[in-house]
């Protein structure tokens, strides 16, 4: 064990204080729910400061944490810079969501707009790539969470994946969104106080001149900005990126959740202020070969690196700013995945009567499932987190326009909406493994256009929107 690793009893105190802090708070934030609409949508008035942070924490995740160092090291200067353009997600969210609260003004979930407005093929299509990409995601952040622990200290990677599951599990249980929330705020301050300090020490520390001489002796590919590879994930990314944020549950619920008027303001912001994060943490990647530092992974190398720079005391450091960041990821997703399996599953297909607190029970049962559902698939850890991760590309990417022509374009229509989802996740999925992850979101996502256009232009109907309001 190298002299910058975490002990056992000291990752341990770590792991034991988060836990009862997050859900101890989590249990006195939710006291009070008593409606399914207080425990999902934290009563529909939460503000801007609260609104921006979690958006922005949300969106720091084991992607920007542990996936963006991972890329950086493999693709360079590309790389950090690819992760950065997934803030273009946030920021051309943040109309939408304002639209999406002017057209339903009492909806739950993107599972509500899709069935509305397209009907039930459209929506059957859209659950499916919605449970998909939420079960990929989920299970890489509890990945990350195993791997944070076994690059940190001597603990195993199961314990760490875990550690961060029933953690996440138990105060997004006690406490639903109004947990989420809060515990965001707090963790969105942390990492960004950490990423800061981090990247100050690589700089002083190592230093731009030595990374540079380095690399162009060692790895001079990554620093080439004609490498094709890498300009081809700078793209894909960008695609990816806008797929998870427009289709997910994860920014519709927030959308739903927010104050009147808060959505378009708080979204703009969580993505400009998030925008500089991934280049700060991938850029920390390229200090590796000046530190003589070769991880058994890919994805270790984030926290290999800031620890070896911080030392003992940094290990602790690094383990919380990850730790927090993977928790303002895992509880949001959970209890936005709960949520669409309770209104669109439950609700829709099983007690369309059900009441408020049978909902409310569904939805928490449906926490605790997932939490297990996530730790039997990730104690396999079939694949990097930045295979498993793209691997959704495919899926997400072929969403953004069935949502955007949706939510603006009257002519499309349900059929055209389904066939552009499916033919969009075909053909990226063929792209992923006929040439790599990182064209799966553009072909999914071009596919995807050239359906809804076509239907588009085939159609004679017109969606009337009043009817999304009068559902609403």
């Amino acid at each position: 064990m190298t002299d910058f690793m975490l002990g056992r009893e000291t990752a341990l105190v770590i792991l034991v204080l988060f836990g009862l802090a997050w859900v101890g708070w989590g249990w006195y934030l939710g006291r009070n729910n008593r409606t399914i609409e207080d425990y999902a949508l934290a009563g529909r008035s939460v503000g801007f400061a609260m609104a921006t942070a979690t958006a922005m924490a949300t969106w720091i995740t084991s992607n920007t944490t542990l996936v963006a160092p991972q890329l950086t090291y493999q693709f360079g200067v590309w790389g950090m810079l690819g992760y950065s353009m997934a803030a273009l997600g946030l920021i051309l969210f943040a109309p939408l969501a304002q639209r999406i609260r002017q057209l339903l003004p009492n909806g739950f979930t993107s599972g509500d707009f899709i069935y509305q407005r397209y009907g039930r093929f459209a929506w059957a299509m859209f659950i499916i790539i919605s449970l998909c990409y939420a079960f990929g995601w989920l299970v890489s952040l509890g990945m990350a969470g195993g791997l944070l622990l076994s690059s940190l200290s001597d603990l195993s990677y199961l314990t760490g994946m875990t550690a961060i599951l029933v953690i996440c599990v138990g105060y997004t249980l006690l406490g639903g969104l109004k947990a989420v929330i809060a515990t965001d705020f707090v963790q969105s301050i942390v990492i960004i106080t950490g990423v800061v300090i981090v990247a100050w020490v690589c700089i002083d520390t190592v230093g731009f001149d030595t990374m540079h001489t380095t690399l162009t002796r060692e790895q001079p590919e990554l620093l080439n900005l004609l490498f094709p590879a890498a300009i081809m994930f700078f793209f894909n990314n960008i695609f990816f990126g806008i797929g998870e944020i427009f289709h997910s549950n994860v920014w519709w619920s927030r959308a739903f959740a927010f104050g009147p008027g808060i959505g378009k303001k708080s979204y703009l912001t969580a993505g400009l202020l998030w925008l500089p994060i991934p280049v700060v943490t991938g850029f920390i990647a390229l200090a590796a070969s000046s530190l003589n530092l070769v991880p058994p992974s890919a994805d270790m190398v984030g926290p290999m690196v800031a620890a070896k720079l911080l030392g003992s005391i940094g290990a602790v450091f690094i383990f919380v700013i990850v730790f927090s960041a993977l928790a303002s990821s895992m509880d949001s997703l959970l209890a936005a995945t709960s949520d669409l399996l309770t209104q669109d599953i439950v609700k829709k297909l099983f007690v369309p009567d059900a009441s408020s607190d049978t909902l409310l029970r569904a939805n928490r049962y449906i926490v605790i499932g997932l939490g297990i559902g996530t730790w039997c698939i990730a104690a396999f850890k079939l694949a990097t987190l930045g295979a498993l991760l793209n691997f959704t590309g495919a899926f997400v990417a072929s969403t953004i326009w069935p949502i955007v022509f949706g939510l603006y374009q009257p002519k499309l229509t349900g059929r055209w909406a389904g066939l552009a989802m499916v033919a969009g996740t075909t053909c990226g999925l063929i792209g992923y493994f006929a040439i790599g992850f990182y064209v799966a979101a553009i072909i999914s996502c071009g596919v995807s256009l050239v359906c809804c256009r076509i239907g588009i232009m085939q159609s004679k109907d017109y969606f009337q929107w009043h009817e999304l309001e009068e559902k609403g």
